[in-house]
Protein backbone atom coordinates (compact mmCIF):
# COMPACT_ATOMS: atom_id res chain seq x y z
CA UNK A 1 0.00 0.00 0.00
CA UNK A 2 1.67 3.25 -1.12
CA UNK A 3 1.98 6.00 1.49
CA UNK A 4 1.24 9.62 0.97
CA UNK A 5 4.44 11.78 1.16
CA UNK A 6 2.66 14.21 3.48
CA UNK A 7 1.87 11.46 6.01
CA UNK A 8 5.58 10.46 6.07
CA UNK A 9 6.51 14.03 7.08
CA UNK A 10 3.70 14.30 9.63
CA UNK A 11 4.80 11.23 11.62
CA UNK A 12 8.17 12.66 12.84
CA UNK A 13 6.44 15.92 13.67
CA UNK A 14 3.77 14.11 15.71
CA UNK A 15 6.45 12.15 17.58
CA UNK A 16 8.37 15.36 18.33
CA UNK A 17 5.20 17.05 19.63
CA UNK A 18 4.45 14.03 21.88
CA UNK A 19 8.00 14.01 23.26
CA UNK A 20 7.84 17.75 23.98
CA UNK A 21 4.48 17.31 25.75
CA UNK A 22 5.93 14.52 27.91
CA UNK A 23 8.98 16.65 28.77
CA UNK A 24 6.81 19.63 29.71
CA UNK A 25 4.58 17.41 31.84
CA UNK A 26 7.61 15.99 33.66
CA UNK A 27 8.74 19.50 34.63
CA UNK A 28 5.23 20.57 35.61
CA UNK A 29 4.73 17.73 38.13
CA UNK A 30 6.15 18.80 41.51
CA UNK A 31 8.98 16.66 42.80
CA UNK A 32 8.37 14.76 46.02
CA UNK A 33 10.89 15.33 48.80
CA UNK A 34 13.27 12.47 49.51
CA UNK A 35 12.34 10.63 52.66
CA UNK A 36 15.84 9.20 53.05
CA UNK A 37 17.20 12.18 54.93
CA UNK A 38 15.59 15.50 55.65
CA UNK A 39 16.35 18.60 57.64
CA UNK A 40 14.25 20.32 60.26
CA UNK A 41 13.97 23.73 61.90
CA UNK A 42 15.14 23.86 65.55
CA UNK A 43 14.30 26.43 68.25
CA UNK A 44 15.91 26.12 71.71
CA UNK A 45 15.86 28.08 74.95
CA UNK A 46 18.72 27.16 77.29
CA UNK A 47 20.02 28.39 80.65
CA UNK A 48 23.69 27.75 81.48
CA UNK A 49 25.82 28.36 84.55
CA UNK A 50 29.20 27.17 85.70
CA UNK A 51 32.55 27.64 87.32
CA UNK A 52 35.15 25.28 85.77
CA UNK A 53 32.44 22.67 85.19
CA UNK A 54 29.28 24.03 83.64
CA UNK A 55 25.78 22.75 83.27
CA UNK A 56 22.73 23.74 81.37
CA UNK A 57 19.16 22.78 80.72
CA UNK A 58 16.38 23.91 78.47
CA UNK A 59 13.71 22.94 76.04
CA UNK A 60 12.96 23.37 72.39
CA UNK A 61 10.93 22.39 69.38
CA UNK A 62 11.98 20.50 66.27
CA UNK A 63 9.78 21.26 63.26
CA UNK A 64 10.20 18.27 60.97
CA UNK A 65 8.10 17.41 57.90
CA UNK A 66 5.38 19.85 58.92
CA UNK A 67 5.02 18.69 62.53
CA UNK A 68 6.34 20.10 65.81
CA UNK A 69 8.21 17.79 68.21
CA UNK A 70 9.02 19.23 71.66
CA UNK A 71 12.26 18.14 73.30
CA UNK A 72 14.37 18.67 76.44
CA UNK A 73 18.04 19.64 76.48
CA UNK A 74 20.58 19.03 79.23
CA UNK A 75 24.29 19.43 79.08
CA UNK A 76 27.61 19.41 80.86
CA UNK A 77 30.77 21.26 79.86
CA UNK A 78 34.33 20.69 80.99
CA UNK A 79 37.09 23.26 80.64
CA UNK A 80 37.20 26.96 81.41
CA UNK A 81 33.69 28.07 82.25
CA UNK A 82 32.67 31.04 84.38
CA UNK A 83 29.33 32.81 84.52
CA UNK A 84 25.68 32.31 83.69
CA UNK A 85 23.65 33.02 80.55
CA UNK A 86 20.27 32.44 79.01
CA UNK A 87 20.01 32.01 75.27
CA UNK A 88 17.49 31.49 72.50
CA UNK A 89 18.91 29.64 69.55
CA UNK A 90 17.48 28.97 66.10
CA UNK A 91 18.88 26.81 63.36
CA UNK A 92 18.67 23.60 61.37
CA UNK A 93 19.11 19.92 62.04
CA UNK A 94 20.21 17.83 59.07
CA UNK A 95 20.79 14.15 58.43
CA UNK A 96 17.53 13.05 60.07
CA UNK A 97 16.15 9.78 58.67
CA UNK A 98 13.35 9.54 61.24
CA UNK A 99 12.33 11.72 64.19
CA UNK A 100 13.94 9.34 66.69
CA UNK A 101 17.37 10.09 65.18
CA UNK A 102 17.17 13.63 66.59
CA UNK A 103 17.29 12.41 70.22
CA UNK A 104 20.71 11.43 71.51
CA UNK A 105 24.01 12.66 72.84
CA UNK A 106 25.72 15.47 70.97
CA UNK A 107 29.26 16.70 71.44
CA UNK A 108 30.79 20.07 70.77
CA UNK A 109 34.10 21.86 71.26
CA UNK A 110 33.82 25.59 71.47
CA UNK A 111 33.94 28.77 73.41
CA UNK A 112 32.45 32.17 73.71
CA UNK A 113 32.01 35.23 75.83
CA UNK A 114 29.16 37.47 76.86
CA UNK A 115 28.96 40.57 79.01
CA UNK A 116 25.31 41.55 79.43
CA UNK A 117 24.56 40.31 75.88
CA UNK A 118 26.19 38.51 73.04
CA UNK A 119 25.77 36.11 70.17
CA UNK A 120 25.80 32.38 70.70
CA UNK A 121 26.58 29.77 68.06
CA UNK A 122 27.03 26.03 68.23
CA UNK A 123 27.64 23.13 65.83
CA UNK A 124 26.63 19.72 67.22
CA UNK A 125 26.70 16.14 65.93
CA UNK A 126 25.29 12.98 67.48
CA UNK A 127 26.09 9.28 67.11
CA UNK A 128 23.31 8.81 64.52
CA UNK A 129 24.86 11.36 62.15
CA UNK A 130 22.42 14.19 62.87
CA UNK A 131 24.06 17.62 62.73
CA UNK A 132 22.57 20.69 64.40
CA UNK A 133 23.78 24.23 63.67
CA UNK A 134 22.30 26.89 65.96
CA UNK A 135 22.85 30.59 66.58
CA UNK A 136 21.13 33.40 68.42
CA UNK A 137 21.35 36.01 71.14
CA UNK A 138 22.28 35.30 74.75
CA UNK A 139 22.08 37.45 77.86
CA UNK A 140 24.17 37.27 81.01
CA UNK A 141 27.88 37.11 81.76
CA UNK A 142 30.02 34.20 80.67
CA UNK A 143 33.46 33.23 79.49
CA UNK A 144 33.86 29.68 78.18
CA UNK A 145 36.36 27.50 76.36
CA UNK A 146 35.30 23.92 76.77
CA UNK A 147 34.22 20.51 75.60
CA UNK A 148 30.46 20.01 75.91
CA UNK A 149 28.20 17.00 75.94
CA UNK A 150 24.56 17.76 75.27
CA UNK A 151 21.71 15.28 75.59
CA UNK A 152 18.44 15.78 73.73
CA UNK A 153 15.40 13.73 74.70
CA UNK A 154 12.03 13.87 73.02
CA UNK A 155 9.07 14.69 75.25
Amino acid sequence: MPQNPESRRARPRAIAVCLMAIALLAFAIPARPSFGQASGQVRVKIVKAGLLIGGGAGNGVLTYRGRDYPFKVSGVSFGITAGATIGRLDGRASGIREVGDFAGTYSSVGGGAALVGGINGVHLRNEKGVTIVLQGPKAGMEFAANLSTITISMR
